[in-house]
């Protein structure tokens, strides 16, 4: 049997990959592993429930419901609400399971389902593998007084949205940004933060109806942002994804800042400050290698991992270190949330241009973004790439051709018989003939035909 859990929760198509009677067995699951773990003893299980603006969050969100229930816990009804907002409220109230509904930044027919531990911390892999084996496990279901509560909490966003506004000590007056709220779970907190901490805020893709989250908005499509950031005569944009855990800026010219720039920005900050543990900041490999030159430059260091939130998040835990974040956006501050936060990343920028009376352009400028091109070899064995001797010569040639000005890197792709090809050059043109000669040999060398 396929693993169920992704490298983010359980996603697929709604009512089709995703359906009501899977919700509710992998609720139930949960709640019995955690239940196991001994995280319920002394007192009643509680978890809290929260979705983005898809439709299909309203049924899932009663299968989850059903689910926990049924097997005693007791459940509060966060509404809509950002994934790390379900993370905050997991942890403020203390309750012992978080569910957050939402497939991020993918389409409105797909979902997710995302499970948090006590805390608002993300599952580990070990604990995923325990839910997806009680899969159709016979067990004693509670009755009478035994069965869980449902209540709503009304009050979330505003708790949240307070959260988030005391964590900046700088007030935002003076400075006008525009939001891309991507039609999803960030409609109400976004904008209510910012405006509490003294943000004058335009707000646009504010307007869900189920079914526009993420359509031709937000961060995966910044058209929209650009030009509002320009006819406005804001200072800035920020644009969130659909569950709010991960954004991309624009300066006040309509340029894309991205999540390097962001994460270079917030490193030389929290620096300054005496805050960033360890002088070290962590990010993926696919991280500009003008940000690690960058960083070096200024004294800070880089610890480099895999693709992915999770294993940022997880080298943070494992060292201590309080910031860490990806290209894509996802940028993690953990001395105020357990996981990537949009709203948070926007409101820690902009603190830094109140502080340092500098635009966004100006921040942005201490890294220089080295020309990246990125290939996909489709029909390929994956698994032979870290082996095959002629592909690692080839690859050898360009590097010491390249030596410091660029960087080449090969990523077998985790779900598909692609083999992506990186390279990173000072010119546009010279990274994309780099690129297209080792695509060249990596199709020869480990085509599957």
């Amino acid at each position: 049997m396929p693993r169920l859990f992704g490298t983010d929760g359980v996603r697929g198509l709604a009512n089709a990959d995703l359906t009501a009677e899977l919700a509710l067995d992998l609720s139930v699951c949960a709640a019995h592993v955690l239940a196991d773990r001994g995280e319920f003893e002394g007192h009643r299980p509680l978890a809290v429930v929260g979705r983005d603006t898809r439709i299909s969050g309203q049924f899932l969100e009663s299968a989850v419901v059903a689910g926990l229930a049924s097997a005693g816990v007791d459940v509060l009804l966060l509404g809509v609400l950002p994934t790390p907002g379900v993370a905050y409220m997991t942890d403020r109230l203390g309750a012992d399971l978080g569910v957050m509904l939402s497939a991020s930044h993918n389409p409105m027919p797909d979902n997710g389902i995302k499970f948090l531990a006590r805390g608002g911390h993300k599952l580990d892999d070990a604990i995923e593998i325990a839910i997806e084996r009680r899969m159709g496990e016979p067990w004693e279901r509670p009755t009478g007084g035994g069965v869980g509560r449902v209540k709503t909490y009304e009050t979330a966003v505003s708790e949240y949205a307070a959260h988030l506004e005391s964590t900046i000590t700088h007030p935002l007056v003076g400075l006008k940004v525009v939001l891309d709220c991507a039609e999803g779970a960030a409609h109400a907190a976004g904008p209510r933060a910012l405006e509490d901490a003294g943000a004058t805020v335009i707000a646009i893709h504010a307007d869900p109806d189920g079914l526009n989250i993420n359509d031709n908005c937000g961060s995966t499509h910044l058209g929209d942002l650009q030009a509002a950031v320009v006819e406005h005569g804001a200072h800035a944009g920020f644009a969130l994804d659909g569950d709010a855990d991960r954004c991309l800026a624009v300066d006040a010219d309509g340029n894309v800042v991205d999540g390097d720039q962001i994460l270079a920005i917030l490193s030389l900050s929290l620096l300054e400050q005496g805050r960033l543990t360890k002088d070290t900041v962590v990010a993926t490999v696919m991280s500009n290698l003008g940000f690690v030159q960058a960083m070096k430059a200024s004294g800070v260091g880089v610890r480099q991992t895999k693709v992915g939130d999770r294993y940022v998040l997880e080298a943070m835990k494992v060292s201590g270190y309080n910031l860490g974040g990806e290209q894509s956006g996802h940028v993690i501050l953990s001395d105020h949330a357990t996981t990537g936060d949009g709203i948070l990343t926007t409101l820690h920028v902009m603190e830094r241009m109140a502080t340092t009376g500098r635009t966004l352009a100006e921040l942005a400028s201490v890294m220089t973004r080295l020309p990246q091109v990125l290939l996909n070899v489709p029909g390929v064995d994956k698994s032979r790439a870290d082996d095959d001797a002629v592909v690692a010569a080839a690859v050898a040639e360009e590097e010491a051709a390249l030596g410091e000005r660029g960087r080449i890197l090969l990523r077998p792709s985790g779900t598909e018989p692609i083999v992506r090809v990186m390279v990173e050059a000072p010119t546009h043109d010279e990274a994309q003939a780099v690129a297209t000669r080792l695509a060249d040999v990596v199709k020869r060398q480990l085509s599957l035909s």
